[in-house]
């Protein structure tokens, strides 16, 4: 592996780190380091919205508060699929979601959402960004 794929790899994880953060800290203006303006991004098999990355990064904004500020995203094994030119990546990434809701109760409880994000990384002049995210859930628990 040559020092220039090492580097986009880093890069690439960097930007999977700035999305988690960006999205358990509430810090939506963030994500506009991790995709493209243009990204097509699909929440909707932990039956979230479908759409374009400004009208998905608003409704975030909009439907993530319910969770409480108690999210805390990891991101596991990463996997990168460079294209011929080294200009686009198809990257698959390992998540868990825990999340904490109230329980309608006074209380509050877990949720938990596990899968695969499957991302299309561009490289582009501010760095590597999504151009697409599929969330691709595998289990959840405690809904």
């Amino acid at each position: 592996m040559d020092i220039q794929t090492l580097t986009d790899r880093a890069e690439i994880a960097d930007a999977l780190t700035r999305y988690t953060i960006a999205v358990d800290t509430g810090d939506w203006d963030a994500l506009d380091t991790v995709f493209t303006p243009d990204a097509a991004i699909d929440y909707s098999e932990s039956g979230g919205t479908v759409g374009a990355f400004p009208e998905v990064k608003a409704w975030l904004a909009e439907m993530l508060p319910a969770f409480s500020s108690k999210r805390l995203h990891t991101v596991g094994q990463i996997s990168y699929g460079f294209s011929d030119s080294g200009e686009e990546a198809e990257v698959v990434a390992y998540f868990d979601n825990p999340m904490v809701i109230a329980d309608g109760s006074g209380g509050e409880r877990v949720v938990e959402v596990g899968g695969l994000y499957r991302h299309t990384f561009v490289r582009t002049p501010q760095g590597w960004r999504s151009r697409k995210l599929h969330e691709e859930v595998t289990w959840t628990r405690g809904f």
